[in-house]
């Protein structure tokens, strides 16, 4: 049996904030599609009070940016870089072209193509995501993207240097200092000045994500990311001290930022409440993680690992941090999940900025059905087929009657066209 120690807030509020979000994102998007470039500059400087003469960096810009990097900055990124572009490759490696010959004379298969243009989206704000370019540019060139363009907004008047090197980096084609709803419209409507893309990608903000939300189908996209999500599995071997540092540490992304502990253990949970409260007496953004814990977060007390497996597979969370004698258990049974974390020895930190795996991920219980980005998001895994005389008479005939089994006689009648030209009788 569940036993809810603590509660967020109800699903009601949620999609409530979610609608004016909605309402605001559809006004932006129609006026960068009907005005382009001038709607994007306009909401550019009514977002980020940012109006250059281009927003497209030039190759000398750029430069001039990296070299103002320090050297050790550069190394840091370089050292993640290298992880995340071993762990794409790998990826990659796993994806082979098909050719089967179903039926003697019928050849199918698939290939594997990655998509045309991709356009990647790098946060800024308080938090300048520099790992983000990682995750998407440079998983987006492993996988063979031929143009891959990427936007990061201005940070309070000033060009985010380490977020541009991260790009220049990871192999961006084309560098843009525009951020929010506005570069995303533009990355995926296409401005005078901004040839548009065939897929978007990337985390954001609430309003970024709703522009995602809305322009899927016109463009493709990685996942519908929402706030980042965290919880950790616990059981009597956990500590409150590191379970409330993993909490909150996620916390601190934004005041909807979902956090849960499932643990075996009630003197546990309630340890943890007390820890997080004393932690957050002294953390330097605790300003958003109070919030974010106050209003989202969730502990729950359960009787077995087992009720701690279903709970978190009907939680599917982004992250999922394993704090238990043995971990691999829920490796081997757990299903729905963005990310999991097996250990005390690493944490969700790890995965968003240097280990290798990638940090966009699914939220709002889309792990049921999506796991995070990676090379294979920027495939296509499309399919052919090649029928010899013989073999489409043969077909034919089984064609043409499934096809009037559901009253296509024009289908059948392909069918029927072929077993007349290539059939011997």
């Amino acid at each position: 049996m569940v036993k809810v120690i603590k509660a967020g807030k109800s699903q009601e509020e949620v999609v409530a904030n979610d609608t004016k979000v909605a309402e605001i994102v559809s006004g932006a998007l129609k006026d960068v599609e009907t005005r382009g470039d001038q709607a994007v500059r306009e909401l550019s400087e009514k977002f980020d009070k940012w109006s250059p003469e281009s927003f497209k960096l030039s190759e000398t810009e750029i430069k001039e940016i990296v070299s103002q990097v320090p050297d050790h900055v550069i190394e840091d990124i370089k050292f993640a870089q290298t992880n995340i572009k071993a762990f794409a490759e790998a990826q990659l490696a796993s994806l082979h072209d098909v050719e089967v010959e179903n039926i003697p004379g019928v050849i199918l298969g698939h290939k594997n193509i990655p998509v045309e243009s991709v356009g990647c989206y790098i946060p800024g704000g308080r938090y300048p995501m520099v790992a983000s370019a990682h995750m998407s540019v440079l998983t987006a060139k492993v996988a063979g993207v031929k143009r891959v363009i990427a936007c990061t907004p201005p940070i309070n008047g000033e060009i985010p240097k380490a977020t541009i090197a991260a790009m220049y980096l990871a192999g961006a084609d084309e560098i843009y200092l525009l951020g929010g709803i506005q570069a995303m419209g533009a990355m995926a409507i296409g401005t005078e000045t901004i040839e548009s893309v065939d897929m978007i990608v990337g985390p954001g903000n609430a309003f970024v994500a709703e522009a995602k939300r809305q322009l899927y189908g016109r463009v493709g996209i990685d996942l519908f990311a929402g706030p980042t999500e965290t919880l950790v599995v616990a059981d009597h071997t956990a500590d409150a001290e590191m379970i409330a540092t993993d909490l909150l540490g996620q916390g601190e992304h934004g005041p909807t930022s979902p956090g849960a502990l499932i643990t075996t253990s009630e003197e546990l949970a309630h340890e943890t409440i007390k820890e997080i409260a004393r932690q957050l007496e002294t953390l330097p953004t605790a300003d958003v993680a109070s919030v974010s814990w106050e209003d989202y977060g969730q502990v729950l007390v359960v009787d077995s690992i087992e009720e701690a497996r279903v709970e978190a597979d009907r939680l599917a969370y982004e992250h999922v941090e394993i704090l238990t004698e043995n971990p691999d258990y829920f490796l081997e049974n757990m299903t729905n999940y963005g990310c999991l974390f097996l250990g005390p020895e690493t944490n969700v930190a790890y995965g968003d900025k240097v280990i290798g795996t990638n940090h966009t991920l699914p939220t709002k219980g889309a792990a049921r059905y999506t796991g995070g980005l990676w090379v294979g998001k920027f495939i296509k895994t499309v399919t052919y087929q090649k029928v010899t005389p013989e073999a489409t008479a043969y077909i034919g005939e089984y064609a043409a009657r499934l096809c009037r089994l559901e009253n296509f006689e024009g289908h059948a009648r392909q069918a029927d066209l072929r077993v007349k030209r290539y059939g011997k009788n």
